[in-house]
């Protein structure tokens, strides 16, 4: 379990907190690109780490981040018009560019107008359209550091899908640590018997011979984060395993076996509500015609998504949410999947995390109440990692390794199937790895 003081300094995100200030330093997917269709259309407001941002495409196609107040008397930027390369506020016609140089301020005159308009400056987040993401840096440095080497990022565009995104109303770090834990798909994720059909809504979900033993976990801390195996045993003479990543500060790699690469980002938005943001790439061939949207509108068999409202926290919110019990069916329960929500995407996991509160009623878990055992031992290392990462940045103002050196990035997960008591960490070594043109890695052990 963790002390009341190291859960708040994990979970807390905003303006700064020392989780907040560690976050900051890293690059941080924000909106799909197909959210700005066109330069000039509407913008958008958003939330990150607890700050409200207009985000926009000005006249030559440049993605902006503005931080929403403006700079005059704190009205709302989101009303503004986006015109000839800049956004100009709907109050007093103050005019901003996507740097946040004030490029006009109509309510002056003569020299204090040249004067304000030559040192007002709006708060501007660089942004990178990339890949069919955007991209935002909210941190302290002039100059930015490099963009992340995720293969989503770097592979061509028509190797990647669109994101798939769901918003998940609980704290990010419950959030991520249902991403990091093996041993729940043995019974959340878990079909009813070998041989149970796919229920109407979803996956036919995991069966494993060897459930309800846990999978044996073994732990890599790494400069980037970890890397963790699970092993199931399979038969008398093979193992299984399942080796997945984290890396800082809020990304995960899990290994689905389909020979894909791909990168989930758990973002938040505030301290009670964090997007998962993920996307898939084929590092060796385009996607076929309409595979990347498909996988983008996976929540459709369940409705897809709510009717937005002017709150970024309502984004990418499942129709099944905790309003409705996530659309459980007590008949696929009993007779098909160990759980009746429906399989689909992350959204048991979600019903298993949105719930956990504290004291005062937050979606924030209080880890002084958990009791964890060998089972949880990559969500301990992951935990033992970001703390160390905070306060060496709180303590002694170094950031981690990856921060800058990008090409720690490079990294996929695996999915083995090995001889017994094989070296999985030699055997997966190559596999690890991310090199363009090189297939994923994904020996699975049954259909």
């Amino acid at each position: 379990m963790l002390s009341h003081e190291d859960n708040e300094l994990l979970c807390r995100v905003g303006r700064g907190t020392p989780m907040g200030n560690l976050m900051r330093q890293y690059w941080i997917p924000a909106l799909p690109s197909a959210e700005f269709p066109n330069p000039d259309c509407p913008p958008k407001r958003m939330m990150l780490l607890g700050e409200n941002l207009v985000m926009f495409r000005d006249s030559r196609g440049r993605m902006g981040a503005l931080a929403e107040a403006c700079p005059h008397r704190g009205a709302s930027l989101y009303f503004g018009r986006n015109e000839e390369c800049g956004l100009r506020c709907a109050y007093h016609g103050w005019k901003f560019d996507i740097h946040g140089n004030c490029l006009d301020l109509p309510s002056e005159e003569g020299l204090k107008k040249e004067h304000f308009e030559a040192n007002l400056k709006a708060r501007a987040y660089p942004c990178r359209d990339v890949n069919h993401m955007v991209w935002v840096y909210l941190g302290p440095r002039k100059t930015p550091p490099p963009l992340p080497l995720f293969e989503v990022l770097t592979l061509p565009p028509e190797h990647v899908a669109q994101p798939n995104i769901m918003m998940e109303e609980a704290n990010w770090l419950q959030n991520i640590e249902g991403d990091l834990d093996s041993a729940h798909l043995d019974w959340v994720h878990r079909r009813l018997e070998e041989h149970s059909p796919k229920p109407e809504k979803g996956v036919r979900g995991f069966w494993n011979p060897e459930a309800p033993k846990p999978p044996k976990l073994e732990i890599v801390p790494t400069e980037y984060g970890a890397y963790y195996s699970a092993r199931r045993r399979l038969t008398n003479r093979d193992d299984w395993h399942r080796i997945n990543q984290f890396i800082f500060p809020f990304h995960t790699m899990i290994t689905s076996g389909d020979g894909k690469v791909g990168l989930r980002s758990f973002v938040p938005l505030d301290d009670g509500h964090a997007m998962l943001i993920h996307q898939i790439a084929d590092p060796v061939e385009p996607l076929p015609p309409g595979a990347g949207e498909a996988f983008a509108n996976r929540f459709d068999e369940i409705g897809g998504y709510i009717e937005r409202t002017h709150d970024p926290r309502s984004y990418f919110m499942t129709r099944y949410n905790k309003r409705n019990d996530y659309g459980r069916d007590l008949q696929v329960q009993e007779k098909l999947m160990f759980c009746g929500i429906p399989f689909v995407v992350n959204l048991q996991d979600r019903a298993m995390t949105e719930l956990m509160c504290n004291e005062r009623g937050e979606a924030i878990y209080d880890r002084t109440q958990e009791h964890l055992t060998s089972s949880d031992a990559m969500i301990i290392a992951v935990r033992k990692q970001l703390l160390d990462a905070v306060k060496k940045l709180r303590d002694t103002s170094e950031v981690p390794a990856n921060v800058d050196d990008v090409a720690l990035d490079k990294v996929r997960p695996v999915t083995l199937r090995l001889p017994i008591d094989a070296d999985w960490k030699s055997a997966s070594e190559l596999a690890r790895r991310a090199v363009a043109g090189n297939p994923s890695a994904a020996e699975v052990p049954r259909p």
